[in-house]
């Protein structure tokens, strides 16, 4: 008899173990899903954000506003994952909360959104009179505003790498700027180019300023973030800067010109809102995915696979809205790509560095 409990206790065990491993296996697999997923929402909306945007103007678009509203207007899509995970939430306890966001991370993220709303129109109006492959190098200067304001925000410290890397992304902006009239869009003047050189930079240093901003938001939440709790951040961020672009179409009477640019535009009027509508969708699958990488993975990953498409973004403005480039564009490609490395190699040495030591298992 007591063999017989034994061997019930073993074959019990042994069915609890499986279950686990089963259990584990399916999360990882969920695991490299989402990361897949994520990779693919953020690559696309990486390289067909920018390009839509700048086709409207290629194509006759003029409304800044408008174009900037497109940036954020495709917030809605957040609801879908949201009511899922609501309802998954649901069937595991009864009382939860429909939102997980607190009143005081509601009104931090409406802040956020309103200087994303800013940001949204700055890059906008200089996508305006710039290539979309000018206007992509520029804004990876982003990165040495946000080691300088993360400096200053969040205590970062400098490393040689930072350093490095600032100096070289600094560098290729300023040679685009010095010969950056010979890649200028038709009908644009030395003047306007400028123009949406300086408030390209003003975009990267804004937006610069932003992410410390997100992460000094999370330090200070005083609760743990969480998937859904970053998709409900980022749902009021971009609701607060689409309202903020609304209020500027209304005062810039962009809602009664709408439909007389579309008989204007170029490609067809029904093609002009197509145009408008996966302008909206990429960028959306450009912060979704954004979230996502940074959520399952981290901040280094999300940079690296931006990094890894800007040679894309130049390729593809070739192909499609015929784009020259020239041999400074391509040292300064050059340039920003070493700066980008040298930024993501820091940054995998300092999260190395302050990564626990393993204990070894007797």
């Amino acid at each position: 008899m007591q063999k017989t409990n034994t061997n019930y206790s073993m074959e019990t065990e042994s069915n609890e173990n499986s279950s686990g491993n089963s259990s584990l296996q399916s999360e990882n697999r969920m695991k490299r899903f989402l990361i897949a997923l994520n990779c693919l929402l953020l690559a696309l909306g990486d390289t067909g954000g920018p390009l839509t945007s700048r086709l409207y103007f290629h194509h006759g678009g003029r409304r800044n506003w408008l174009s900037s509203f497109l940036e954020t207007a495709g917030f809605p899509i957040l609801l879908l994952p949201l009511c899922l995970n609501y309802l998954q939430r649901r069937r595991q306890s009864r009382s939860t909360p429909i939102f997980l966001i607190t009143p005081r991370l509601f009104l931090a993220c409406i802040g956020l959104g309103l200087l994303t709303g800013v940001d949204d129109f700055l890059y906008a109006y200089g996508l305006s009179f710039l290539p979309v492959s000018t206007a992509a190098i520029l804004l990876s200067t982003h990165l040495s505003f946000t080691a300088f304001f993360a400096f200053l925000i969040v205590k970062q410290r400098f490393t040689f790498f930072n350093i490095n890397s600032i100096a070289l992304l600094t560098t290729g902006a300023a040679l685009l700027g010095l010969h950056g009239s010979s890649d200028r869009p038709e009908g644009v003047t030395d003047r306007q180019y400028y123009m949406g050189f300086f408030l390209m930079v003003a975009t990267a240093a804004l937006y610069g300023l932003v992410l410390p901003l997100i992460e000094l938001t999370y330090r200070k939440s005083r609760r743990e973030v969480t998937y859904t709790l970053v998709m409900e951040m980022q749902l009021v961020m971009a609701a607060s800067a689409t309202v903020f672009c609304v209020v500027g179409m209304a005062i810039d009477k962009d809602f009664q010109a709408i439909p007389k640019e579309a008989k204007n535009f170029g490609l067809g009027e029904a093609r002009y809102y197509v145009v408008l509508t996966w302008c909206a969708i990429f960028w959306q699958l450009f912060f979704l995915g954004t979230v996502g990488v940074i959520f399952c993975v981290n901040t280094l990953l999300a940079a690296i696979i931006v990094a890894v498409f800007i040679p894309v973004i130049e390729i593809l403005a070739v192909i499609f809205l015929h784009e020259r480039i020239s041999s400074e564009k391509g040292v300064a490609l050059a340039l920003a790509l070493w700066g980008l490395a040298s930024y993501l190699y820091g940054e995998h040495k300092q999260a190395a560095k302050e990564k626990p030591p393993s204990i070894d298992q007797p």
